[in-house]
Order: structure tokens, then C-alpha cells, then sequence
């Protein structure tokens, strides 16, 4: 039997890459991880955690006007972006040496540099040195998406890792795409005193997530300032001059926007070149690699996981699949599946939109036999008592068998909120289960026992 410097080799160190290394580890496996850029890769260190960093302190120059409402004077004229940037590296610089530290405390060797397959079981690195694996993990991730005349140069044209790396504000900023990251950015940098547009091509905004939820978002962004355009398409870019201009349509009528910059937040591709698949056979479709179970490729002893391949490209899914990549190669037996219902979705702009399974439109559009229960945010005595009252919970049920087929929280805290439901529909409870337990008065949580109630028909505080 050939000999092999380890039995799981992973090309990446992100949220995926990691989390596999450490779980390889775990279950006795010789793990080494390849990494070109700091451990942690581009969720750590040039998106989820700096960006929450960004919102974080958003969040507290919000609160600080707030308190005028109560006779405060608070003197933001000297607030110093720069220093908001230097928070937001320092929580990611310390969070990416913690990674360091958890590779070598689970005895996982480290390789710094850029590697492509040499072999099926060979990874070159900096095309000098070679390393094997009985098998190998690709976990390369993703990057923004680039649109033709539209592409990053780093000055008015910025992708979100950036704007990332903006230490001083623009004046107005136009950013193309209202997903989660755009609506993110548009939050902090509307915030902190920039003008800002958004434009999106499709109807609404955060267009993945239920319209209730979005309705609520929408509401609050007019009255932020934030000037949103949907149903709306980008269609040239003029970078001559200071600044850009972009030219857009919509229902047949063409205008045109002016701003220092714009962010171009459509979406991510897979960083599938140049790491030699076509060397050993691995198959691709429109730059994803094409995966069957626990991650396997085509190719013996090949798996992939995370945003390279076709599956939801969120951190916390690479995650999980690189735990059950491992768990296979380990001969695990049953290896778990994902199931993409039980998917949790999370935006971090305020209010924030936590979602898993099925939107009513998408339930509709299924063919589903399903209603609806919401209760909204106001009901609940704890969001009135910290002055949160904007949002709602929102419950999608069977009609028949009463199964939660897909929730969706806006508001306070919304992003944790979510997990109740979510743990009630990976355990097969039903609405009555939540409607009837004893949840603490006052707290925010009251709002998903109530959508509950709802769903049964004895809302209380509706």
C-alpha cells in the first residue's frame, strides 16, 4: 500500500478547510492543511467577522444618536473611520490567530502557500516542494463575482473584500446588488454618513428571503435615508472623471446615477482555477465542482466542499460538510447528509432577517399545501420596553400534517432568534409544541411562542 505523508491533505484554510482539519484530527486521521493567505480564509479575514465588526460599530453611533431622544448630546464630528477599520482588522487579526492556535493544538501541520494537484494524491505547493494524501479536500472557497465593465480595481470599483479595506468613507457610494452583503454594506456606510443607493435588479430586496421580512427591511432603510432602486438594471458604468456614474433602466426608462464609488455585490464564484483539477480529472460545471455524497468528487479519493462546489455558499455549511467529508474518509457509518431545509439563513443589517426552508412564494410556487402565522414584534412587551418594535416572526405550517416547512424573524436579534424553530423542525415538533411551552416574560423570544399560537389559532397579545 503506497505511503502518504497524511491521510487527509486540505487545499484551504477557511471556515471549511479548518473545521475539517480539526474534526480529521479528532477522529484520528493525520491532517495537513494547505493555505496561501492567513487561516480563517475569506469569512474571517476579509468577510463575515470584520464585516460584523463594521456593523457592531454602526450599531453604536446609531444608539449614540438615539439618545438624544433622551436629552443627550453626543458630538460625533469627530468620529475617525480609520479607527472603525482598525477595530474591524484587530477582531479578525485575533480571531485568525486563534485558528493558529487551534491547528497546533490539534497537532495539524501547517503549510503556508498556493497549491495545485500535481497528482490524484499530490498537491504541489509554490510549485517547488510536493505533499500527498490518501485523500485530499479541496476547500478553496469563493470570490466576489466580477461583471463585465464592471470589473475591481480597487479605488471605485470595489468588490466586498475592499470596501473591507476602506479607511476613509466616500462621500455617496452606489452599491449594485441587494443580497446580504449589499444590504450589510449599505447599513454600515449609511451609518456612518455616507450617501447611499442600491440597486437591484430583481423586485425586491434580500430577494432570497420572505417579502414579509423584507417589507419590514425596506420600511426601515427609507427611513434611514438609504435610497433603494428595484426591478432595476445596471447597465453601463463610466469611471472617466472623479468618481463613476452608472447608467441604469428600468420599465424601459434609463437614469443615471453619480457617486465616489460603488460596491458590486453580485453574488460569488469558486475558485476552481489554476489548482490543476483538469490534471486529475476532477469535473466542473460552470466553475463548480461537481460532488456527489459526503463531498466526494469523480475521482477516488477526492472530495470538495464548501463554496467550490454547487451547495449554499455560507460559511456554515462548509463547515459542516468538511466535518462530514472527514467523517467518511474516517469509515464512519451512518455519516450524516445535510438536509438543505434545515439550512439557517442569516442578514446582519438592522433589522436583521434570520430565515430556513421554504418562503411563501416558494411554497406557492411548489405547489404546497401550506398557511401562514406572523406575529409581529410590537406584541412583544420586551421589544417595546428597549424601543425595538419594528419586525415579525413568521411560521410556514402544513396545513394537513401541521409540519414547519420554513420560518423567517425580522428584528432584534433576529439572526438567533431563528434557531428556536429551527431546532423544533430538525426535532419534528410542531407549532403546538412551541405555542405550549413556558417561555421567560419579557424577552423577544415571546414573539416565536405567539407565531406558534397563531399558527394554532389562539394568538394571545394579537
Amino acid at each position: 500500500m503506497a505511503e502518504y505523508d497524511y491521510d487527509v491533505l486540505i487545499l484551504g484554510a477557511g471556515p471549511g478547510g479548518y473545521v475539517a482539519a480539526i474534526r480529521a484530527s479528532q477522529l484520528g486521521l493525520k491532517a495537513g492543511i494547505i493555505e496561501k493567505d492567513a487561516p480563517g480564509g475569506v469569512c474571517l479575514n476579509w468577510g463575515c467577522i470584520p464585516s460584523k465588526a463594521l456593523i457592531h460599530q454602526a450599531e453604536l453611533v446609531n444608539s449614540a444618536r438615539d439618545l438624544e431622544a433622551i436629552g443627550a448630546t453626543v458630538d460625533l464630528g469627530k468620529l475617525d473611520y480609520g479607527k472603525v477599520h482598525k477595530k474591524s482588522r484587530d477582531a479578525a487579526g485575533k480571531l485568525s490567530k486563534g485558528i493558529q492556535a487551534l491547528l497546533k493544538k490539534n497537532k495539524i501541520d501547517y503549510i503556508s502557500g498556493t497549491g495545485a494537484f500535481s497528482g490524484p494524491h499530490e498537491i504541489s505547493v509554490d510549485g517547488k516542494k510536493s505533499v500527498t494524501g490518501r485523500n485530499i479536500l479541496i476547500a478553496t472557497g469563493s470570490r466576489s463575482r466580477e461583471l463585465p465593465g464592471f470589473e475591481f480595481d480597487g479605488k471605485k470599483v470595489l468588490s466586498s473584500r475592499e470596501i473591507l479595506d476602506l479607511k476613509k468613507l466616500p462621500g455617496k457610494l452606489l452599491i449594485l446588488g441587494a443580497g446580504a452583503i449589499g444590504m450589510e454594506f449599505a447599513y454600515v456606510m449609511n451609518a456612518f454618513g455616507a450617501e447611499v443607493t442600491v440597486v437591484e435588479m430583481l423586485d425586491q430586496l434580500l430577494p432570497l428571503e420572505d417579502h414579509d421580512a423584507v417589507d419590514v427591511v425596506a420600511k426601515a432603510f427609507k427611513r434611514y435615508g438609504v435610497k433603494t432602486l428595484v426591478g432595476t438594471r445596471a447597465k453601463s458604468l463610466d469611471k472617466k472623471g472623479k468618481g463613476v456614474k452608472l447608467t441604469v433602466e428600468k420599465d424601459g426608462k434609463e437614469e443615471t446615477l453619480a457617486a465616489d464609488m460603488i460596491l458590486v455585490a453580485v453574488g460569488r464564484a469558486p475558485n476552481t482555477e489554476n489548482i490543476g483539477l483538469e490534471e486529475v480529472g476532477v469535473t466542473t460545471e460552470k466553475g463548480f465542482i461537481v460532488t456527489g455524497d459526503y463531498g466526494r468528487t469523480g475521482v477516488q479519493g477526492i472530495y470538495a466542499i464548501g463554496d467550490v462546489t454547487a451547495s449554499p455558499l455560507l460559511a456554515h455549511v462548509a463547515s459542516k460538510e468538511g466535518e462530514i467529508a472527514v467523517e467518511h474518509m474516517a469509515g464512519h457509518d451512518p455519516v450524516p447528509r445535510i438536509d438543505a431545509s434545515l439550512i439557517p439563513s442569516a442578514v446582519y443589517c438592522e433589522p436583521q432577517v434570520g430565515s430556513f426552508g421554504v418562503t411563501e412564494k416558494s411554497a406557492r410556487a411548489q405547489g404546497l399545501d401550506f398557511e401562514t402565522a406572523l406575529f409581529p414584534y410590537r406584541g412583544a412587551g420586551k421589544s417595546v420596553a428597549v424601543d425595538k418594535s419594528e419586525g415579525l416572526v413568521k411560521i410556514v405550517v402544513h396545513r394537513e400534517t401541521r409540519e414547519i416547512l420554513g420560518a423567517h424573524a425580522v428584528g432584534l436579534n433576529a439572526t438567533e432568534l431563528i434557531h428556536e424553530l429551527l431546532l423544533a423542525r430538525k426535532a419534528e415538533l410542531l407549532p403546538e409544541d412551541i405555542a405550549t411551552m413556558v417561555h421567560a416574560h419579557p424577552t423577544i423570544s415571546e414573539a416565536v411562542m405567539e407565531a406558534a399560537r397563531a399558527a394554532e389559532g389562539w394568538v394571545i397579545h394579537a
